[in-house]
């Protein structure tokens, strides 16, 4: 895997249990890109998710964070590097929005858990980057699934960490609160250069925000893909196990595929030429070079060393005066024109007599 990958993963195996789920997984993602994950339910997503975040032991193999492997960190330098959003399953009692946002703050609080000033501000800070201020002093459980989405995002920012690993995030949201959020992500990793790894279902999005992407299914996990080998046609349809008809319900029907073109076989170039004799052109028989050298000698078997030949070249060659045949380096005014090409231009204005 490369270096400049923030987090990755050697030759990881996962799963709960002696059985690997998932393995032979090779990942990674780089600091300021969104890493999406998608697959269909079931195929081990939130478990590599919670591997990657250390919440659950690899079965073998290594999770690397800054080219680290993340058993050596303690708890609390991981916590301040790596955050992990999980849906929310907890059921909790009393707890405003501001105190589970504030959770996030207990890396840099010490055993205590006593919030500074300072603390506070992130946290109202963190509540506001969510557009989630005027939930701050309500019950935590007495607010709609998508308003705890965002307060549990909160609480990941307040972290300060360098990745953020989310675990379909937009589930409970409507459409309106799926784009804000996932405009959040991106801003998180624009412009701080945060590491993104999130799974999602709705493939329209994760098109839209992935500068990279990984399939994941029963049979295995992919490497990094570009998103335009992920979301093409035949991988979606593999990936899911969808048919033509199931495929194009969704997504309407795609375009046929061309089919290659082969290069059209290009014959090796002739260096043919032709005298003229009478009103009949005569083929030489050799190259132009040589027809040159032999008129030069006064050896050329047809005599022409007058230069009163039209040189034909390959196609598309250009126009060009040739050595004089005398060995003299003027402008013959003979050039050189297409294979094939009967016609034949006559010198013009040669200084050399005879080439009138």
């Amino acid at each position: 895997m490369s270096e400049a990958f923030y987090c990755q993963t050697q030759d990881l195996a996962i799963g709960y249990g002696k059985t690997p789920l998932l393995q032979n997984i090779g990942i990674g993602v780089q600091r300021g890109q969104i890493l999406a994950l998608i697959g269909p339910n079931g195929a081990g997503k939130s478990t590599l998710l919670k591997t990657l975040a250390g919440q659950l032991a690899a079965q073998s193999g290594a999770v690397l964070l800054q080219g680290q492997n993340l058993t050596t960190y303690t708890p609390n330098a991981r916590a301040r590097k790596m955050a992990l959003m999980l849906p929310h399953t907890r059921h909790t009692e009393l707890t405003t929005c501001f105190d589970v946002a504030a959770a996030g703050r207990y890396p840099y609080t010490g055993r205590l858990g006593i919030l500074s000033e300072q603390d506070r501000m992130q946290v109202r800070d963190a509540l506001h980057l969510v557009q989630a201020d005027e939930l701050a002093d309500r019950d935590f459980t007495k607010i709609s699934d998508g308003q705890r989405q965002r307060v549990l995002l909160a609480r990941a920012v307040c972290q300060q960490p360098e990745i953020i690993l989310l675990d379909e995030p937009t589930s409970f949201l409507d459409i309106k609160g799926k784009i804000e959020l996932l405009t959040i992500l991106r801003q998180l990793a624009q412009e701080k250069q945060v590491a993104v790894i999130v799974s999602l279902h709705e493939l329209e999005l994760a098109q839209k925000i992935a500068d990279t992407v990984v399939c994941v299914s029963p049979q295995g996990v992919s490497g990094v893909m570009t998103p335009k080998d992920a979301f093409a046609a035949e991988n979606i349809r593999t990936l899911y196990r969808l048919t033509k008809e199931q495929y194009e319900a969704l997504y309407g029907p795609q375009p046929e595929r061309e089919p290659e073109r082969r290069p059209a076989k290009q014959e090796p170039p002739r260096f043919e030429h032709y005298i003229r004799s009478g009103q009949k052109l005569l083929r030489c028989g050799y190259t132009t070079g040589t027809c040159a050298a032999l008129g030069a000698a006064g050896a050329h078997p047809k005599r022409h060393c007058s230069g009163s030949c039209a040189h034909l070249l390959p196609q598309n060659s250009r126009r060009r005066p040739v050595r004089h045949p005398q060995g003299r380096r003027g402008r013959c005014g003979r050039y050189h024109r297409p294979a094939g090409h009967s016609r034949h231009h006559p010198a013009a204005g040669c200084p050399r007599p005879g080439h009138d």
